[in-house]
């Protein structure tokens, strides 16, 4: 292996926990990786390192004006949407400010009615499968996990059902770090400022309209980059989660009993693919507000620090035994740690979405089986996330229920 290790390589999607092991073996738990353009950043892979950069916001700050790389970075940097500079949202907004900003999108997640939110949920979920049912075929990743997260998102936002299909694909080429990242950017930030517009002259109850009434000042243009990141991570992180679990209850013999009826075990699986699946493998970044050590190497002030969630998860550090995490444990980085970790009630609203979504295809497809061998199941293109590309299943044929929409 050599000194730097691409992220973007196709091993990162096709055996990353080899890839972690070989990582450790030479360069311990934090690793020197490249970026697109051959740009150097640390991928931290200890779970005690990782904790350690996720509780220090001081030493390892969120602010990207510390990046020592950004007279390198061109303009048109693939990962810009992802790793970006002077962006106005809460993913670099650091202290105190962050804190009043996390309070603001925390309470408007919060005022969702969980009873509305699963039958939001089930809505979309019945017409998803109502166009597929008929088939006995389909693409679980393509034609259902990817189109739901975002449908339930954009009603609760006050968006219309009609704009939810141009956010998915916004959102998609955003995470994925691909050539149409900074397009997908520019169309999700377009079409929240444009909400946001409509709803300062007509205030609805939605979350939109409870973020413009926050008691902290922010702004419409800051408050349109935190709904674009809302977007991007309750969407593709959700829509993965639906389809890491789905594989797992479709290849392990284990979870068997809910294919055929039974719902025991969804819980299980959800929470064992945020141990060994997790839908956000890397996630950046923290950057060093000074010179320090960690893991054993010298970090220099500016450097890069990407998060390798699925790496600390599986750290053999921790994970000593190398079970299956099925149970209630849930000291996963999944969701991240710290101060810049997911607001609780974003967590909540993913799993509502991604736990009725998985029944609803158990309940409308009983006899669900995968239509291709399972060593053949593909990973997204993308440094970051660890979803599918497709997940192709076979079924017996029936009819659509008819969902009138409420």
């Amino acid at each position: 292996m050599s000194a730097h290790v691409p992220l973007d390589g196709p091993r990162f999607r096709n055996e990353p926990d080899r890839l972690y092991r070989e990582m450790r073996s030479e360069h311990g738990p934090v690793t020197p990786v490249l970026l697109d353009g051959d740009v150097p950043a640390w991928l931290v892979l200890g779970y005690r390192e990782l904790h350690q950069v996720t509780g220090d916001p001081v030493l390892f700050s969120r602010d990207s004006e510390l990046w020592n790389q950004w007279e390198r970075i061109p303009a048109d940097w693939p990962h810009l949407p992802m790793i970006g500079r002077g962006q106005p949202s809460i993913l670099y907004t650091v202290g105190e400010r962050h804190r009043e900003r996390a309070a603001m999108i925390g309470s408007a997640l919060e005022e969702t009615d969980p009873v509305e939110l699963r039958a939001y949920t089930e809505q979309f979920a019945d017409e998803l499968i109502d166009s597929i049912c008929a088939r006995g075929e389909a693409d679980l990743v393509k034609e259902y996990a990817m189109r739901l997260p975002v449908r339930v998102m954009a009603r609760l936002f006050g968006f219309t059902d009609e704009e939810a299909p141009g956010l998915v694909g916004a959102a998609n080429d955003m995470v994925d770090g691909q050539e149409a990242g900074p397009a997908g950017q520019r169309h999700l930030v377009m079409a929240m400022g444009q909400l946001l517009a409509s709803r300062r002259i007509r205030p609805a109850d939605d979350v939109v309209s409870r973020l413009l009434s926050n008691p902290y000042g922010f702004t419409d243009e800051e408050i349109a980059h935190d709904l674009m990141i809302m977007v991007a991570a309750g969407n593709e992180p959700t829509a993965g989660w639906m389809g890491n679990s789905l594989r797992l209850m479709l290849t392990d013999e284990r979870f068997a009993a809910s294919l055929f009826g039974g719902r025991s075990s969804v819980a299980e699986a959800m929470n064992e693919v945020l141990w060994e699946d997790a839908p956000v493998q890397t996630m950046p970044g923290r950057w060093a507000s000074r010179d320090t050590r960690l893991g054993g190497r010298h970090i220099r002030t500016g450097d890069l620090l990407l998060l390798g969630l699925q790496g600390a998860n599986s750290d053999p550090q921790v994970r000593t035994d190398g079970s299956a995490l099925t149970g209630g444990n849930n000291a996963h980085f999944s969701f991240g740690h710290g101060e810049h970790r997911c607001p609780f009630p974003a967590q909540e609203v993913a799993e509502v979405i991604a736990r009725t979504g998985i029944e609803v295809v158990l309940d409308r497809l009983p006899d669900i089986d995968l239509a291709v061998p399972a060593e053949s199941l593909t990973r997204r293109p993308s440094p970051w996330l660890r979803g599918l590309t497709e997940l192709p299943v076979r079924f017996t044929p029936t009819p659509a229920v008819g969902v009138v929409p409420t």
